[in-house]
């Protein structure tokens, strides 16, 4: 319980001379521990990546994830470089990405990730709205912090998540340490379908695919829609043993897939992050307590007597974020606070997003950032009668405000699919009509399905908030992306 204003002071220690520690909680292992009740995996995701890409994964049926490799991006607007820190896959992308590469996994699979942790120490690897077992879970100071581990976990709800370092969190995620983790039904990388000859339930490297939903009074609009037991959902009645439950129980196949990652950064803050002691009380160099003298603080000079109490932090340190550069799935924003812009996935960098141009003439994630799927898409690219699904992340510590252009039908939220049993009572799939704006805040995501039986040119709207310290989103947001979604005959 924290009670305002208590009377009761906590004391802590300076940090003065030891800027490079950290000092909270209990020290978990920051050694090379082994995995609790290890198994062997059950992935077949990087095997097939292997028979896509070239290659094959160094460990059988494993993920890789190094952290960290570091990049460096120019803006969009020649006026800054922005440093980032981002996931590398020593297997099949060493040069990492930002976001890092998705990484698709069948339900139900035995799921490993061998991570090792490069760079300065220390980092995690947390699966965020996913439930490993505590020590798997990735939080830092509470599970443990790397060296080498082998993560392991079962991931048993199809849908979107993602990944991120949990160890100083609010610099590491700023600075672009995080990926996609989307969980597909349990035959989705069934090897006995050829790649791209999938026919309408499944493909294992291309399209159509499908996810979790449970579409009630919307299923007419959306074909293909299996619905499941409506006790016990996915599984099927457990009558003492589990039987063999249908692998698309409430499940609905999609032609066109779109990730919507959401993105802000204050390029003040990597401008400072060469000097790892920039961020910490009382300025650069801190020395026993006092800023050192070239650092431009609100009080220079004045000793830290009680950290916590009278720290002195300059403009731009870790509580000062103003963002200043935006994008989607990585793709700038090209436009300055107050402007409107839209974003071209397959644009030349740095004013746009340099992906290359897939069959349907819009830039396309590639498949070796897609765990061997081609053809996922930023901008929306689809034809008529075809089902769209939109998944989108707000990565941005921004508030966002997503408006679609047409009329959409929300289907999950935080990873879970609505409505699907045994959480049926408690929510379900609805309508967003189009021009009706849904806020997000960070960390937030939803899927959404689109179809539409005309043709359709036009552009959802993205808008980014600065909502620091205040209770109400401002009338006036810092910038508005447009994301073109097109629809043909």
């Amino acid at each position: 319980m924290a009670l305002p204003k208590s009377g009761i002071r906590v004391p802590r220690k300076t940090i003065a001379g030891m800027e490079g520690m950290w000092t909270k909680m209990w020290d978990p292992p920051r050694a090379s521990p082994t995995t609790p009740d290890l198994v062997p995996p059950t992935n077949p995701v990087p095997g097939f990546m292997g028979s896509v890409l070239g290659g094959a994964p160094s460990i059988p049926n494993t993920v890789t994830r190094d952290l960290l490799s570091g990049m460096s991006l120019p803006t969009w607007d020649g006026q800054k470089v922005l440093d980032f820190m981002v996931f590398s896959d020593d297997d099949f992308e060493p040069r990492g990405s930002w976001p890092g590469a998705t990484i698709r996994v069948p339900r139900g699979v035995v799921f490993h990730c061998e991570t090792q942790g490069k760079g300065p120490p220390p980092h995690t690897i947390h699966w965020h709205g996913l439930e490993p077992t505590p020590m798997n879970d990735g939080v830092g100071h509470c599970s443990m912090e790397l060296g080498q581990y082998t993560y392991q976990f079962q991931p048993n709800f199809i849908g979107t998540y993602f990944y991120h370092c949990h160890r100083n969190t609010v610099q590491h995620f700023e600075f672009g340490l995080y990926g996609m983790f989307l969980v597909e039904p349990p035959d989705a990388y069934n090897p006995a379908i050829p790649i791209n000859a999938g026919g309408p339930n499944k493909n294992v490297g291309g399209y159509p695919r499908r996810t979790a939903a449970n579409l009630g009074s919307f299923a007419s609009r959306f074909p293909g829609f299996v619905s499941g037991d409506p006790t016990y959902g996915v599984a099927g009645p457990l009558d003492g043993v589990l039987g063999a439950p249908d692998p698309h129980a409430f499940t609905i196949p999609y032609d066109v897939e779109a990730l919507w990652v959401l993105d802000d950064r204050d390029s003040n803050w990597s401008d400072l992050a060469m000097n790892a002691k920039s961020f910490y009380p009382g300025g650069a160099n801190t020395q026993d307590g006092r800023l050192a003298a070239e650092v431009l603080a609100p009080l220079p000079g004045v000793p830290v007597t009680r950290p916590g109490v009278d720290d002195q932090f300059a403009h731009g340190f870790f509580h000062d974020f103003n963002a200043d550069y935006w994008f989607v799935t990585g793709v700038p924003v090209p436009a300055a606070k107050g402007g409107t812009a839209t974003i071209d996935a397959a644009g030349v960098a740095p004013q746009g997003g340099g992906l290359p141009v897939g069959p349907r003439g819009v830039g396309e994630i590639p498949a070796d950032l897609n765990s061997g799927v081609s053809g996922m898409q930023v901008e929306v690219s689809a034809r008529v009668n075809e089902t769209v699904l939109v998944r989108l992340l707000n990565a941005a510590y921004n508030t966002v405000e997503v408006t679609f252009p047409v009329d959409v039908v929300i289907i999950a939220f935080d990873g879970r699919a609505l409505g699907v049993p045994p959480f049926a009572r408690y929510n379900h799939a609805f309508e967003l009509k189009k021009d009706t704006p849904y806020r997000l805040s960070t960390a937030r995501r939803f899927d959404a399905l689109i179809r539409s039986n005309n043709e359709f040119s036009g552009f959802a709207t993205v808008q980014f908030f600065d909502k620091r310290g205040i209770t109400v989103v401002p009338s006036t947001p810092l910038v508005t992306a447009r994301i073109p979604i097109t629809i043909t005959i």
